[in-house]
């Protein structure tokens, strides 16, 4: 059993030896404030000002948001550094060989999605950077869609590239936007005139239920915003160091970056308030506002770099894996990177983006409810059920012990059925709107509760210890 099935691995997904794993603590702090120093991450903040948060209460929805979803990250990501594992290889344990794909895929969809939204963004940057240089540009919708088919280009070429080139590009990424982004803090604070004016705009909220009402499912949107790479870490932690490489790179980059990008989109987007009377949630839009062309070139070239970072880290490695999955034989890394960007094309990125109401309330709670019961499963079956102990080689393999009921595990189905059925049944259902706000948790405690009672009920062996385990780095 020692050499892998074909039609379960390929090159790409098979574990990683000792010489690919390089990735140290840098790397990790590196990863996350390249990821979070976007586009989306400062309008995910200034959207809650638009909704009628002050700037604490924005911040500390922001913080709270990414302490929770740090906690199945750092589960999830254990595996990968372990076993040098990617995710649709690593959730072959609870759900089957086979079974593998429908949750891999579910993943899948949510990045292109976003590869999407990122590839619209930088598409939209550019054009407003040659607008600051032809004026007439502005108005003419032909570049504008010219310009989002060149940004979408250029990442696939790096895509094409391989995933070293994302930890180059990452690790030059991420110091050019800590500096670029305290650059607009501080221009911004000398437009307002002072950090007391930026922060003046009080919470448009009159009483405690009002301001509940936005809060909770503004937490769940921030729990949603990162609920995809706490499922897919383990592509990241495969290629690190060791256990505390990767923990504590990532135990400090995600909430201190988060942290740091988010208060820029609230002290900025509550400036726009004291300068122009009202909320510009979209950075692009308020960069224009104020009619300075090199301003504004400098500011949409780190857009444009801050952009091509996360959408390669964030969405791009986790679906080129997925869709390499389905067929390995077939589909490599770069073949399934291509699919993802043609799949981020046809979801319509504009639409998604087009109010703060779609873009949190439709877009990160909605698909929060997808994943969530994916992470619960995933979190249960590896420290519950597993005890952080698997076989490798069964990962790969149609005749071992993940191989079920014909590659699929009925169990781990009928969890993620219910635990999504759950999660959104408030869309359909008024009454049970609630359970939809809590789409993330809901999702996450149900399917995870379902699966560790069938599993322990069905236990002699599904839940057989392994005889041949893979080697922890030390």
């Amino acid at each position: 059993m020692s050499v892998h099935d074909p039609s379960l691995s390929n090159p790409d997904l098979a574990p990683t030896t000792l010489e690919q794993r390089k990735w140290g603590f840098y790397n990790y702090t590196a990863l996350w404030f390249s990821m979070c120093m976007e586009i989306t991450t400062y309008q995910l903040a200034s959207s809650l000002i638009a909704k009628g948060m002050d700037w604490k209460q924005a911040l500390g929805t922001v913080l709270l948001g990414n302490l929770i979803v740090l906690v199945p990250m750092l589960l999830n990501a254990h595996a990968g550094a372990k076993y040098g594992i990617p995710f649709p290889v690593f959730i072959r344990a609870p759900f089957g060989v086979r079974g593998a794909n429908i949750a891999a895929l579910l993943r899948a969809v949510v990045a292109c999605g976003w590869f999407g939204i990122q590839s619209w963004i930088g598409g939209t940057a550019i054009h407003a950077m040659l607008a600051v240089i032809w004026p007439g540009a502005a108005s003419n919708q032909g570049i504008l869609w010219a310009c989002f088919l060149g940004f979408w280009l250029l990442n696939m070429v790096v895509v094409w590239r391989g995933v070293d080139s994302i930890r180059r590009l990452q690790a030059f990424g991420a110091p050019f936007m800590f500096v670029m982004a305290a650059a607009l803090l501080i221009w911004v604070r000398m437009k307002a005139g002072s950090f007391g004016e930026m922060l003046s705009t009080p919470s448009g909220f009159h009483s405690t239920s009002e301001f509940l009402a936005v809060f909770f499912p503004s937490l769940t949107a921030m729990v949603g915003y990162w609920a995809t790479l706490a499922l897919n870490i383990p592509d990241f932690t495969r290629y690190s160091k060791s256990q505390s490489a990767q923990s504590w790179g990532q135990a400090f980059g995600l909430p201190v970056a988060m942290v740091i990008y988010t208060f820029v989109g609230i002290a900025v987007t509550s400036a726009s308030v004291v300068l122009f009377g009202r909320p510009i949630w979209n950075p692009i839009e308020l960069i224009g506002a104020f009619h300075q062309p090199v301003v504004a070139f400098v500011a949409l070239i780190a857009i444009l770099i801050a952009t091509l970072n996360v959408n390669i880290g964030a969405n791009v490695v986790s679906p080129s894996n997925d869709f390499s999955n389905l067929y390995p034989r077939l589909i490599s890394f770069r073949t399934g990177g291509l699919i993802t960007g043609f799949l981020g094309l046809a979801m319509c990125p504009w639409k998604l983006l087009a109010t703060p109401d779609a873009y949190i309330f439709g877009w990160l709670v909605g698909y929060s409810g997808l994943l969530g019961p994916v992470a619960g499963i995933m979190v249960v079956d590896y420290f519950l059920i597993r005890k952080t102990e698997l076989d490798v080689n069964s990962l790969y393999h149609r005749d071992g012990i993940y191989y079920y009921t014909k590659g699929v595990n009925p169990t781990a189905m009928i969890a993620l059925v219910l635990g999504v059925a759950i999660a959104l049944i408030g869309v359909f259902v008024p009454t049970l709107h609630f359970l939809y706000d809590y789409a993330w948790f809901v999702g996450f405690f149900v399917a995870g509760g379902l699966y560790l009672v069938m599993m322990r009920a069905t236990a002699s062996a599904v839940l057989a210890q392994p005889e041949e385990n893979g080697e922890e780095v030390a």
